[in-house]
């Protein structure tokens, strides 16, 4: 069964775009992209999907010549179904085995730009990186992450608890009831995180162990892809570095606490290649003294989110007891797991069409440290944004960054209900979408 994805709303509005160029459909891997593109097929007269690792042969056609009119010719005849443009979606999937079709992506856009064209596949980045250009400005780019707190909602069949949280607001908040039950499937949503085929068993069947055990199934799977990232960087020097990201999440990440073999620069080649795979995501320190954030940020201080949740709290090891019946969450502080959510839930909230960027601020002083989780731009302002894993604590650092960059207001995310202080608009940690609205 499909559940309904934030993506499923740009991918709509790409079909009926008159001005439509190819599109590649970009993400880590078994994050839902060829489920989307399937749904989306469900639109039109007929659907070809063309497998490149099924059907290896079929990369031959894209040998002679990149002439789209020919390469269409030649698949409709091997796939004994009509191409036609206009009617037909044309999936190219694991797309990253045949670059040569990377490449014809550009053609299509200039040849046969009627034709719809969608293009996705694991490990894709590696493959965008090694060809010099692959249609820069004929090719359209979209970015599909793991399932948002929404999606999860609605998936669960809580379409109605997701449109009462939606509406809410400082003036507006939710009842307590209702917040509360929003605070007990949020607990449920971190443990199980947003993979796709978590999602589903969940929504099946609501249980929580066989989540946990579909989890260990995409940890096996995806230590095994570490050996096609590339040849020289060792696949346990891989996991290690990956493991490292989680130990070490919710402060700098510290190259000399990844490992006790490899030298600074193997630790750094290991650490790219998993943000460049998607799965770690880096949250880069800016100066925040004018827009847009990334204009002032120092490479050297980054932290580092694991992509999923439920993933990230399967390896840290949680106890799934204390996180279920603890009625005070205090689960939610251990390994950070609170600031791990907010900047994922931003990041699916935000644009599609632009890869990710995560930005925070530090001032280290001997006298006047202070940092703020995240810093996010809204209009022609940075704003920062305060993440507590409980309903208390000091807001010392927001202040400070406030007072010191002279901003009318920031956020402080945490397990209170929506309220307001003098300079501080406080949100659930479940609201992250409410950002937007």
């Amino acid at each position: 069964m499909y559940h309904k994805r934030l993506i499923d709303r740009h991918l709509n509005e790409w079909k009926g775009d008159h001005d439509r160029k190819p599109l590649i459909l970009r993400g880590a891997r078994q994050v839902g992209k060829s489920s989307a593109v399937r749904q989306l097929a469900l639109q039109f007269n007929q659907f070809v999907e063309v497998n490149f690792e099924e059907n290896p042969e079929i990369k031959s056609l894209f040998n002679a010549d990149l002439n789209p009119h020919h390469i269409i010719e030649n698949l409709s005849i091997f796939m004994g179904m009509p191409i036609v443009p206009g009617e037909t979606l044309l999936f190219f999937d694991e797309i990253q085995t045949c670059p040569q079709a990377i490449s014809s992506l550009r053609f299509f856009y200039e040849k046969m730009p009627e034709l719809h064209i969608v293009a996705a596949g694991s490990l894709l980045e590696f493959a965008l990186q090694s060809l010099p250009s692959y249609g820069v400005g004929r090719v359209r780019s979209l970015f599909l992450y793991p399932f948002s707190f929404d999606e999860f909602l609605s998936a669960i069949g809580e379409e109605r608890l997701l449109e009462a949280k939606q509406k809410a607001y400082a003036q507006n908040p939710l009842p307590d009831l209702l917040h509360q039950k929003l605070l007990d499937l949020l607990k449920k949503f971190l443990v199980t995180g947003g993979m796709p085929e978590v999602v589903a068993a969940f929504a099946k069947n609501a249980l929580l162990n066989d989540s946990q055990l579909i989890l260990d199934d995409l940890f096996i799977a995806l230590r095994a892809d570490f050996t096609k990232y590339k040849n020289t960087v060792p696949p346990s020097r891989l996991v290690e570095v990956f493991e490292s990201v989680v130990q070490q999440a919710g402060g700098k990440f510290k190259f000399n606490k990844a490992s006790a073999s490899a030298n600074h620069g193997q630790i750094k080649e290991a650490l790219d290649l998993l943000i460049m795979a998607g799965w770690v995501l880096p949250v880069t320190h800016t100066a925040a003294n004018g827009i847009p954030p990334g204009a002032e940020i120092d490479p050297k201080k980054r932290k580092m989110l694991l992509l999923d949740t439920g993933m990230f709290q399967r390896i840290l090891g949680l106890n799934l007891a204390e996180i279920l019946f603890d009625p005070a969450a205090t689960f939610i502080n251990k390994g950070a797991i609170a600031e791990q959510f907010w900047g994922l839930e931003y990041l699916k909230y935000g644009s599609p069409y632009a890869p990710p960027t995560l930005f925070y601020w530090h001032r280290e002083s001997p006298n006047a440290n202070a940092e703020v989780d995240y810093i996010i731009q809204q209009g022609a302002d940075l704003l920062p944004v305060e993440v507590k894993a409980s309903g208390q604590g000091s807001m010392q650092s927001l202040r400070q960054f406030l007072k010191e960059k002279n901003k009318p207001f920031g956020y402080r995310f945490s397990l209170e209900s929506f309220s307001e202080y003098e300079e501080v608009k406080v949100m659930p940690l479940y609201a992250v979408s409410n950002l937007e609205r």
